[in-house]
């Protein structure tokens, strides 16, 4: 893994930032948690490359507040077009 940061997928609506902060600290330093409300999806920042590994590795496919929980290295962000919406 080249990354200390992760994608929590599949998550249950009603976990929190700090229910996701308290699994994730078992296998490391936590730096940030911020899931996407309403999406069932969130991300978790490690302290490490190691951390996030072991987390990753221990934690993808796990079952969390009854959901399967999918976890992978998060990719960096998809450029957006500047402008907007067009009017033709």
């Amino acid at each position: 893994m080249e990354g200390n940061k992760l994608y929590v997928g599949n998550l249950s609506y009603s976990v929190t930032n700090e229910q996701l902060e308290e699994l994730f600290k078992t296998y490391g330093d936590v730096v940030s948690v911020n899931i996407i409300q309403g999406k069932g999806f969130g991300f978790v920042e490690m302290s490490s490359n190691e951390d996030a590994k072991k987390a990753k590795d221990e934690l993808n496919g796990s079952d969390y507040e009854g959901r399967v929980m999918k976890i992978d290295e998060a990719r960096p962000p998809r450029s957006r077009p500047e402008g907007g919406y067009k009017r033709f």
